[in-house]
C-alpha cells in the first residue's frame, strides 16, 4: 500500500511503416551491410568469357605487345623489359665479354657459304680443289670449337672473380658459346660494347 509504484515494463517500439528492413542493418558507414549471397555474387567471375573470339583477340594482342616490348628492349639494351633468359648482371657480363672478343664462330656462316659454293662449282671440273675446300672447312670448324673452348675458359675465370658462385646461373657456357657463334649484327640483345672493350 505504501510501497513504490512498479515501473511499467519496457517495451520495444514497433517499427514504423517508413522503416525498411535495410534500415535495420544500416551501419555507421551510411549504407546497408551486404548479405553473403550478394557479396559472393558480386565477386563471382565467369570461368568462360561470353565472347570467346574477343577474348582470344585480346590475348593475342597482349602477347604481340609483350613481344614487341621485349624486342625493342633487346635492341636498346633495356633489361627491364628483356626476356628472363637475358636479364641479370651475370648474363650482361657474359654478353659484353663475348661481344668484345673476336670469335671465329661469328665468321662461320659466311666462311661456310663461300667454301660450299666453291665445292659445288669445282666438283666436276676440279675435284681436287673441291676436296681441299671441304678439308679446309672442317679444319675451320675444329679451330672454331677450340676457340670457343678457350673463350669459355677465360670467361669462367673472370666470372668466378667477379661474382659469387651462388650468383652464377647454370647454362652460362652454352649461353656464351651460342652467342659467339652468331654473326655480330644478328645478335640479340644487341652488342653494347665494341671489339676490344672488355668489361671491367
Amino acid at each position: 500500500m505504501f510501497g513504490r509504484k512498479q515501473d511499467p515494463p519496457l517495451t520495444t517500439p514497433a517499427p514504423t511503416p517508413e522503416q525498411t528492413p535495410a534500415d535495420e542493418v544500416r551501419t555507421g558507414k551510411g549504407r546497408p551491410t551486404p548479405t553473403r549471397k550478394a557479396a559472393e555474387a558480386r565477386n563471382r567471375r565467369p570461368l568462360v568469357p561470353e565472347d570467346r573470339r574477343a577474348a582470344a583477340r585480346s590475348a593475342k594482342q597482349k602477347v604481340r605487345e609483350q613481344r614487341e616490348l621485349e624486342y625493342q628492349a633487346m635492341r636498346t639494351g633495356d633489361e627491364r623489359h628483356m626476356p628472363l633468359r637475358d636479364r641479370g648482371p651475370v648474363r650482361r657480363y657474359v654478353r659484353d665479354y663475348v661481344d668484345a672478343r673476336w670469335n671465329l664462330g661469328e665468321f662461320f656462316l659466311p666462311t661456310a657459304a663461300v667454301f660450299l659454293v666453291l665445292q659445288m662449282v669445282t666438283a666436276t671440273s676440279a675435284p681436287t680443289v673441291a676436296f681441299a675446300s671441304l678439308v679446309i672447312l672442317y679444319v675451320f670448324i675444329l679451330a672454331m670449337i677450340v676457340d670457343a673452348w678457350l673463350m669459355w675458359r677465360g670467361l669462367k675465370r673472370r666470372l668466378r672473380a667477379q661474382f659469387d658462385a651462388s650468383q652464377i646461373p647454370t647454362g652460362m657456357a652454352m649461353y656464351a658459346v651460342l652467342r659467339a657463334f652468331q654473326v655480330r649484327p644478328s645478335r640479340l640483345p644487341k652488342p653494347q660494347v665494341k671489339h676490344g672493350q672488355r668489361p671491367a
